[in-house]
């Protein structure tokens, strides 16, 4: 997965990360973004799951001074202006509105913007990013996810597995975490004892490694 990232950032294509939740999908992003030939530009992330409806249009694509009521005065540049140069992260595309898509399709088919209330096209330079925790294959073949925009988004896929099937992988991240929480060697070496790590080895992670991470607070 670590190789494929780092393939991914050496081109401009569009990338699809999949995976479930809490498995790390915004650092791969970062990291992509870190190592491409965009570094110097902006890194700007936006979860489409968590802004409300009525305002992911005007988030994503910005709106100019009177377009609806509590609109602010001289507008204001949307996610995409403010990542040109750079890269923009959509995380959770899967739970964007079905009428924001068709819009995200044309941006990426024509690389231009149009602020809402306005009717000028602005050109856009930017790498996208996008994750979902869905199966984005599956909620196309059910009808729920643009087939076209699926095709246009999964240039590059990269699937993260859950923490579940890396299990070798959590002696090194809790010894991360306990480090980067300033736990002193002594006290990370008798908090990894065999029968703490066998434990930790047997939990089914459904968190994966955001829980993993609350977890080495807990034991701090």
């Amino acid at each position: 997965t670590i190789k494929l990232a780092r393939a991914a950032a050496n081109s401009t294509s569009n990338v699809l990360l999949q995976g479930e939740s809490g498995t790390g999908k915004e650092i791969f992003a970062q990291a992509i973004h870190n190592q491409s030939q965009r570094c110097q530009g902006p890194f700007i992330a936006i979860n489409c799951g968590a802004i409300p409806r009525e305002l992911i249009g005007s988030e994503l694509f910005g709106y100019v001074e009177g377009a609806f009521t509590g609109a602010r005065r001289g507008g204001k540049a949307g996610k995409f202006e403010m990542a040109a140069g750079g890269t923009l992260f959509l995380d959770e595309i899967g739970d964007m509105p079905l009428e924001q898509r068709v819009v995200l399709l044309r941006v990426l088919q024509n690389k231009t913007v149009t602020r809402i209330g306005d009717s000028k096209d602005i050109p856009v330079d930017v790498r996208i990013i996008c994750a979902s925790n869905k199966n984005l294959l599956e909620e196309v073949e059910k009808g729920d996810f643009r087939q076209d925009l699926y095709y246009r988004l999964n240039v590059i896929s990269i699937a993260i597995p859950p923490l579940r099937d890396r299990k070798d992988d959590i002696p090194l991240l809790m010894h991360h975490y306990l480090m980067k929480l300033g736990v002193e060697p002594i006290i990370i070496e008798r908090i990894m004892n065999p029968a703490v790590m066998h434990c930790l080895s047997k939990s089914a992670w459904p968190g994966n490694v955001r829980e993993l991470q609350n977890v080495a607070e807990r034991l701090a």
